[in-house]
């Protein structure tokens, strides 16, 4: 039921605060026979749309200024009691979303290659092209994605010991142990087959090479991993290499294997080295036997063409070359020891001349030896 106004004056109907208005079936009353609130009277009230003493007139001049800025800069609307740009009408965010569709369009529409790299395009993550450096168009984010990938650089691979272990260790083909040091270069050949095909393609690289080099290794001997044979197993196997990944359609290209280290372990190596220098040894002796072996053949040579032409000589004049050999042959023989010439028969003078000779070298040594 409604509230009795106790005012002076009474009557009934409802009560009203100041500044509002008087129920339709209440009659008009002077102020000083407005009815009175049960409670008291409460704060006066303000009117619709204008602001109270010291009550949020700088806010709402705040947002009046900022509807009239965007209304400048989007082209105003209606809406507002003033004219102004209503915030509420929406039209500022479809300008502002439909400004980040365009940039997102505009940014995510073309992509750049630089001169070592290839891209590859996926729509849906599905391979639609590989393209080169340059700058390209495609369908903006996230329909069209790109995956560049650097076909030109060279990729090294460092396989200098196994996993858990300070050695790469090998056996021979002469069942002999050697720790391998050696690297891989490679490069990206087809970069669509080396994005899809392999998981991890580093990886893979890595382990066909020991793959191929254990193969390899199996083939030779000690002597031939630790020296000479170095640079074709090398070969072999890089060769090898590209026919596996090749097989699993990886997209890589192997450039070269270089062999960095090749030693017999670590628990070996003395006696290893002690054997090394051994055979040096034995080798360096068996270089000097054949020297000298050569060197008395070839004096066998020289001397068997000497005679071959002494006796082409005798053949043409038998006795005057059989004299002059004789007479060569007591040259030599006689100028070796002490001589005795017999002139006439029967008579056998001595003429000691290599007495002579030693007297004569004698007497003039001994004044020179008084003199002193």
């Amino acid at each position: 039921m409604p509230w009795q106004n106790n005012g002076e004056g009474g009557g009934n109907g409802p009560w009203n605060a100041e500044g509002d208005e008087p129920a339709a079936d209440t009659p008009a009353r002077k102020p000083e026979n407005r009815p009175v609130n049960p409670w008291g009277e409460g704060p006066p009230r303000r009117p619709m749309g204008k602001p109270g003493p010291g009550r949020g007139g700088e806010f709402d001049d705040l947002i009046r200024r900022s509807q009239e800025r965007l209304k400048s800069q989007f082209g105003g609307g209606s809406g507002g009691g003033d004219g102004g740009f209503d915030l509420g009408d929406g039209r500022w965010l479809l300008w502002a979303g439909g400004a980040i569709l365009a940039a997102w369009v505009v940014l995510s529409s073309y992509y750049s290659v630089d001169a070592q790299s290839a891209a590859v395009v996926q729509r849906f993550g599905r391979y639609v092209e590989t393209t080169g450096p340059g700058v390209h168009l495609k369908l903006p984010w996230p329909i069209d994605s790109v995956e560049l990938r650097k076909v030109e650089q060279i990729n090294i691979i460092d396989i200098s010991s196994s996993e858990g272990a300070n050695e790469n260790l090998m056996l021979t083909g002469d069942q002999n142990i050697i720790n391998l040091a050696y690297t891989v270069r490679w490069k990206i050949r087809n970069p669509e087959n080396y994005l899809y095909e392999l998981a991890d393609p580093e990886k893979t690289v890595r382990e066909v090479a020991e793959s191929a080099m254990r193969a390899e290794i199996s083939r030779a001997s000690l002597n031939d991993a630790l020296g000479p044979q170095r640079a074709q197993i090398a070969d072999q196997v890089r060769e090898r290499m590209q026919e596996l990944l090749d097989s699993y359609h990886s997209g890589v290209d192997v450039r070269g294997v270089d062999i960095k280290q090749a030693d017999p372990p670590a628990a070996v190596d003395d006696a290893f080295k002690d054997v090394s220098a051994a055979q040096q040894d034995a080798q360096q002796y068996l270089n000097r036997a054949r020297t000298y072996a050569q060197a008395l053949v070839a004096k066998a040579q020289g001397d068997a063409a000497a005679f071959d032409a002494v006796y082409a000589q005798y053949r043409l004049a038998p006795e005057v070359t059989r004299k002059r050999m004789y007479l060569e042959t007591m040259e030599r023989v006689l100028s070796k020891v002490e001589k005795t010439v017999v002139d006439a028969p029967g008579v056998a003078p001595y003429l000691p001349l290599p007495e002579v000779r030693r007297r004569g070298a004698v007497a003039p040594a001994e004044p020179a030896a008084a003199q002193r």
